[in-house]
Protein backbone atom coordinates (compact mmCIF):
# COMPACT_ATOMS: atom_id res chain seq x y z
CA UNK A 1 0.00 0.00 0.00
CA UNK A 2 2.81 2.52 0.64
CA UNK A 3 3.62 2.13 -3.07
CA UNK A 4 0.30 2.99 -4.12
CA UNK A 5 0.52 6.29 -1.60
CA UNK A 6 4.11 7.08 -2.91
CA UNK A 7 2.91 6.54 -6.62
CA UNK A 8 0.47 9.16 -6.33
CA UNK A 9 2.60 11.48 -4.30
CA UNK A 10 5.19 11.30 -7.35
CA UNK A 11 2.18 11.86 -9.93
CA UNK A 12 0.74 15.09 -7.39
CA UNK A 13 3.99 16.13 -7.33
CA UNK A 14 4.79 15.59 -11.30
CA UNK A 15 1.49 17.55 -12.07
CA UNK A 16 2.62 20.64 -10.18
CA UNK A 17 5.56 20.61 -11.84
CA UNK A 18 3.86 20.12 -14.95
CA UNK A 19 1.56 23.40 -14.47
CA UNK A 20 4.86 25.43 -13.56
CA UNK A 21 6.57 24.34 -16.47
CA UNK A 22 3.41 25.03 -18.44
CA UNK A 23 3.70 28.70 -17.39
CA UNK A 24 7.43 29.15 -17.66
CA UNK A 25 7.09 27.86 -21.39
CA UNK A 26 4.36 30.56 -22.07
CA UNK A 27 6.91 33.43 -20.65
CA UNK A 28 9.65 32.00 -22.85
CA UNK A 29 10.23 33.16 -26.16
CA UNK A 30 12.12 31.92 -29.21
CA UNK A 31 12.59 33.39 -32.75
CA UNK A 32 12.95 32.62 -36.40
CA UNK A 33 13.80 34.01 -39.28
CA UNK A 34 13.21 33.66 -43.17
CA UNK A 35 14.00 35.48 -46.32
CA UNK A 36 17.80 36.37 -44.46
CA UNK A 37 15.83 38.36 -41.59
CA UNK A 38 13.38 39.81 -43.30
CA UNK A 39 10.35 38.00 -41.52
CA UNK A 40 10.72 37.33 -38.12
CA UNK A 41 8.62 35.14 -36.15
CA UNK A 42 8.60 34.68 -32.22
CA UNK A 43 6.66 31.96 -30.02
CA UNK A 44 6.27 31.02 -26.43
CA UNK A 45 7.14 27.29 -25.62
CA UNK A 46 4.03 26.57 -25.08
CA UNK A 47 3.83 26.86 -29.66
CA UNK A 48 2.04 30.04 -29.81
CA UNK A 49 2.81 32.29 -32.28
CA UNK A 50 3.37 35.23 -29.79
CA UNK A 51 4.84 38.01 -32.96
CA UNK A 52 5.58 38.46 -36.72
CA UNK A 53 8.05 41.70 -38.08
CA UNK A 54 8.47 42.41 -41.14
CA UNK A 55 11.36 44.39 -43.14
CA UNK A 56 9.31 46.77 -45.02
CA UNK A 57 11.59 46.28 -48.30
CA UNK A 58 9.79 43.04 -48.11
CA UNK A 59 6.78 44.37 -48.50
CA UNK A 60 6.00 43.94 -52.40
CA UNK A 61 2.33 44.79 -53.55
CA UNK A 62 3.26 43.12 -56.98
CA UNK A 63 4.72 39.87 -55.03
CA UNK A 64 2.46 38.83 -52.24
CA UNK A 65 2.65 35.58 -52.85
CA UNK A 66 6.33 35.63 -51.98
CA UNK A 67 5.59 37.36 -48.60
CA UNK A 68 2.87 34.69 -47.68
CA UNK A 69 5.52 32.22 -48.66
CA UNK A 70 8.10 33.22 -46.11
CA UNK A 71 5.43 34.08 -43.41
CA UNK A 72 4.89 30.43 -43.18
CA UNK A 73 8.30 29.48 -43.61
CA UNK A 74 8.93 31.92 -40.55
CA UNK A 75 6.31 30.83 -38.63
CA UNK A 76 6.97 26.91 -39.55
CA UNK A 77 10.77 27.24 -38.37
CA UNK A 78 9.62 29.17 -35.33
CA UNK A 79 7.59 26.50 -34.07
CA UNK A 80 9.72 23.90 -34.59
CA UNK A 81 12.34 25.59 -32.47
CA UNK A 82 9.46 26.08 -29.60
CA UNK A 83 8.58 22.61 -29.89
CA UNK A 84 12.40 22.02 -29.36
CA UNK A 85 12.06 23.91 -26.37
CA UNK A 86 9.54 21.69 -25.11
CA UNK A 87 10.56 18.58 -25.77
CA UNK A 88 14.07 19.68 -23.97
CA UNK A 89 12.19 21.19 -20.66
CA UNK A 90 9.80 18.25 -21.01
CA UNK A 91 12.63 15.57 -20.75
CA UNK A 92 14.37 17.58 -17.82
CA UNK A 93 11.15 17.78 -15.78
CA UNK A 94 10.21 14.11 -16.20
CA UNK A 95 14.21 13.04 -15.62
CA UNK A 96 13.81 14.94 -12.58
CA UNK A 97 10.40 13.41 -11.09
CA UNK A 98 10.78 9.75 -12.46
CA UNK A 99 13.44 7.61 -13.28
CA UNK A 100 14.37 7.39 -16.51
CA UNK A 101 11.82 10.10 -17.78
CA UNK A 102 8.65 9.35 -19.61
CA UNK A 103 10.89 7.95 -22.40
CA UNK A 104 10.93 4.84 -21.32
CA UNK A 105 7.22 3.72 -21.10
CA UNK A 106 6.69 2.18 -24.29
CA UNK A 107 3.73 3.38 -26.78
CA UNK A 108 4.12 7.17 -24.24
CA UNK A 109 4.53 10.15 -26.45
CA UNK A 110 4.83 13.15 -23.83
CA UNK A 111 3.64 15.57 -26.53
CA UNK A 112 0.70 13.47 -25.98
CA UNK A 113 0.18 16.02 -22.34
CA UNK A 114 -0.60 18.89 -23.94
CA UNK A 115 2.46 21.05 -24.22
Amino acid sequence: MQNMAELFGKFNEFQEKMNQLKEELARTEVEAEAGGGMVRVKANGNKEIVGIKLDKDIVDPDDMEMLEDLIVAGVNKALKEAERLNKEKMGELTKNILPGGLGGIPGFDPGSLGF
